[in-house]
């Protein structure tokens, strides 16, 4: 599974509601503002011109741009630290503040169904397109076998 395969399980409209939950000014803090705003071609990153931009962004993805969903990735998460803080407590992961070891053996801790029990968990708390990317994000930065998520009765 790739970055790209993760936004396009979204599709269109997924994909538009998660670039929705991109902080402008936690791209800042994180400094990631001046990356997202070069990748955008903007003069200036703001919630307008990255919904200019969302259709591009969306073509690029289904092109296989690696590199767009790599920023796209973490500037989705920046913005969203109490979800990821949230699924990593029910999922007993240890982190600091949503950030964990990157060496961190997570085979360990998420056993077979985690994702499917995390979805159930919080699906009525976060929206589903946003609880989908992290999980499936989750996966693809932490465990060997990376198949990608869709829970029983999605399209």
């Amino acid at each position: 599974m790739e970055l790209t395969d993760i936004f396009n399980a979204l599709g269109e409209d997924g994909f538009r509601a998660l670039l929705r939950t991109i902080s402008i000014s936690r791209l800042k803090t994180y400094k990631l503002y001046e990356a997202m705003k070069a990748r955008a071609h903007l003069p200036k990153l703001n919630v307008q011109g990255l919904k200019r931009v969302t259709p591009r962004f969306w073509q690029r993805i289904q092109e296989g741009d690696q590199d767009l969903a790599t920023d796209l990735s973490q500037a989705v998460l920046v913005g969203n630290f109490d979800l990821m803080i949230d699924v990593l407590n029910f999922l007993g992961v240890p982190h600091e503040d949503g950030f964990f070891d990157k060496d961190l053996k997570a085979g360990e801790i998420l056993t077979e169904g985690w994702q499917e029990k995390a979805f159930d968990e919080f699906k009525e708390k976060y929206p589903e397109p946003l609880l989908l990317f992290y999980l499936n994000h989750l996966s693809w930065e932490v465990t060997e076998d990376k198949p990608l998520f869709i829970p029983a009765g999605a399209e």
